[in-house]
């Protein structure tokens, strides 16, 4: 058995000094098929190690429940890693940030209001006590003193940024350690001064979050930490995109250039991402700061490996920097062919709002939150039956987007994006409804955790209105609600479901074009490949290959707004928007 420990410069193994070369792979975001794909490729590039972080909330979609299957298998994910001959990093937060939903902390968590958001309040740390203590079960028997292949494991994340209560770091740290936990445990914080002071404790070893002047950056470290090895333990080459904005990128050469400074400095690194993957299902979060900002269902992040786990630029730049350092493999990754191409009729089927007529109902005086009604729902439909005159419908707050429906037909759309609270509406015969969208939840800084839905009431014409009839759609819900047979048609109408068929030679990665689609969710045999919407910057969904099957496959859309095409169209290259210059 071998030991890793933190020397008084470097990091050690068996008492060597050792640099740590990672790269970041989250599972979660890569099919289980791939993985041992993506992680021969990073060792291609010259790495050693492969970090990943783990959302609790998959694996507790509910208080008490617990799932390792498929793409949620961290122990074969590892197993994946020694098996190439590298180590791991785990990071299980149990807050991660990762641009995910919530930023892996479990909705249901704070449908109780008083349970505290990363402190040491006392049902918090209850729920944090078996998330960590199902985590080391799988971690402890693969660590690199157990004979596998796991170095180091993260205490929270960036928490300096956050808050200081030191009492729960501590208690933090007794929970790895307690159960079983012997590797050295590490913090990591932007290099700001106030920000390391805050983040970490004696005991834990700091790192720093950082993507540019590496030189700088890890001199403001070793200020705050005098002793042990310098490293980056997320160092930036590339970035996530939202909704609405820009295709982010980063330069090959100058990324290169600036981890070239790093490790002369001797510094060990993660890179985050070496892949970035996908945010397959709805798991995508949001940044608020100000405005909401929900990010795309891409987690490309312009990285070494793109979305479909082909070598870009940055992979051969970094690798010939990496090729200073230490002794490249002399195999390759081979080139990626285009994918193939095709397209196929979509089919018109049965309107969502009707649909969900089917789903158990909750009567209610005012309108219920998503934590009221039902935490992991996609959509909440509420609905009420009434005749009004014409009048402004006012919500109190709106969070994320409301479709709102006067009798039967679409009148507008309230964006909490656009800080959109009132619309005019005609005259209400016999109903209104509000199709309320979850477009991810907040993953960083004050507004974690917050509920989601309608938030401070509903009122038209001055007047409030009760007595509401409201339906949780969840993401499996939506594919029961669309099952059943469409019909031609030159556009698809919004708030319904589409179908199409197609066939398939061999099971190859795809990019499903969504530049003539409107907004919605898309699925294939059953797999949900994410939201798409035709805002960008995103115009394509990536579609792996694993999910498909030789000869007829079929997918199933939700469309929201409306899409002025009514075909399913496969391309050869992924497209992710307009480029940031």
């Amino acid at each position: 058995m071998s030991r890793f420990a933190i020397g008084e410069h470097d990091f050690l193994l068996d008492g060597e000094p050792r640099r740590v070369l990672s790269g970041a792979v989250h599972y979660f975001r890569v099919h289980p098929d791939h993985w041992t794909d993506r992680i021969r490729k990073a060792r291609l590039m010259g790495l050693n190690t492969v970090e990943t972080y783990v959302p609790w909330s998959l694996h507790a979609v509910e208080p008490g429940s617990w799932t390792e299957e498929g793409r949620l298998d961290l122990r074969r994910f590892l197993e994946a890693v020694a098996a190439e001959g590298m180590h791991a990093i785990v990071r299980p937060g149990p807050y991660i940030c990762a641009e995910f939903d919530n930023g892996g902390l479990p909705a249901w968590l704070f449908a109780d209001p008083e349970v505290g958001v990363r402190r040491g309040e006392p049902k918090f740390l209850a729920a944090i006590e078996e998330y960590l203590r199902r985590v080391c079960a799988i971690v402890a028997p693969l660590q690199i003193d157990a004979g596998g292949p796991v170095i180091l494991m993260q205490v929270e994340n960036e928490y300096g940024a956050y808050g200081e209560d030191t009492a729960y770091l501590e208690t933090l740290t007794g929970m790895f350690r307690d159960n079983g936990i012997t590797v050295p445990l590490t913090t990591v914080d932007q290099p700001e001064p106030w920000m390391l002071k805050r983040g970490s404790l004696p005991g834990l070893h700091m790192t720093a979050s950082f993507g540019s002047r590496s030189d700088e950056r890890l001199d403001t470290l070793r200020a705050h930490q005098p002793t042990g090895p310098l490293m980056s333990s997320e160092y930036w080459d590339g970035w996530f995109d939202s909704w609405g904005t820009h295709h982010h990128t980063t330069k090959a050469a100058d990324a290169a250039a600036d981890l070239d400074v790093l490790l002369g400095r001797g510094a060990s690194v993660n890179l985050y991402m070496f892949h970035g993957g996908t945010n397959f299902g709805l798991t995508s979060g949001a940044n608020d700061k100000g405005t909401y900002m929900p990010i795309t269902t891409s987690y490309d992040y312009h990285a070494p490996l793109d979305e479909a786990g082909r070598p870009t630029a940055k992979y051969w730049a970094f690798r010939e920097v990496i090729g200073r350092y230490t002794e490249l493999p002399e195999e390759v990754p081979a080139e990626a062919a285009p994918a193939p191409t095709g397209e196929a009729p979509l089919l018109v089927g049965a309107p969502v709002l009707a649909a969900a007529e089917a789903l158990d109902s909750i009567e209610s005086t005012e309108v219920p939150s998503f934590a009221q009604a039902r935490h992991d729902a996609a959509f909440l439909l509420h609905e009420k039956r009434f005749a009004a005159d014409a009048g402004v419908l006012v919500v109190g707050e709106v969070r994320d987007r409301v479709h709102v429906v006067v009798d039967g037909v679409t009148v507008g759309v309230l964006s909490r994006e656009l800080h959109q609270r009132a619309l005019a509406i005609p005259a209400v015969r016999e109903s209104l409804r509000l199709l309320v969208e979850n477009q991810g939840r907040v993953n960083y800084g004050p507004r974690l955790g917050e509920d989601k839905g309608l938030v401070g009431g509903v009122s038209l014409g001055g007047k409030p209105l009760s007595d509401w009839t409201t339906r949780a759609i969840g993401e499996a819900d939506l594919l029961v609600l669309a099952a059943g047979a469409g019909e031609a048609a030159p556009a698809v109408p919004g708030l319904r479901f589409a179908h199409a068929e197609f066939d398939v030679d061999e099971a190859a990665d795809r990019f499903l074009d969504t530049s003539a689609l409107g907004k919605g969710i898309a699925w294939i045999n059953g797999f949900c490949l994410g939201r798409y919407w035709s805002r960008g910057p995103q115009r394509t969904l990536y579609v792996p290959g694993p999910v498909l099957r030789q000869g007829r496959n079929e997918a199933v859309l939700l469309e929201l707004d409306g899409a002025p095409e009514a075909v399913l169209r496969f391309v050869a290259e992924p497209s992710l928007g307009p480029l940031e210059f």
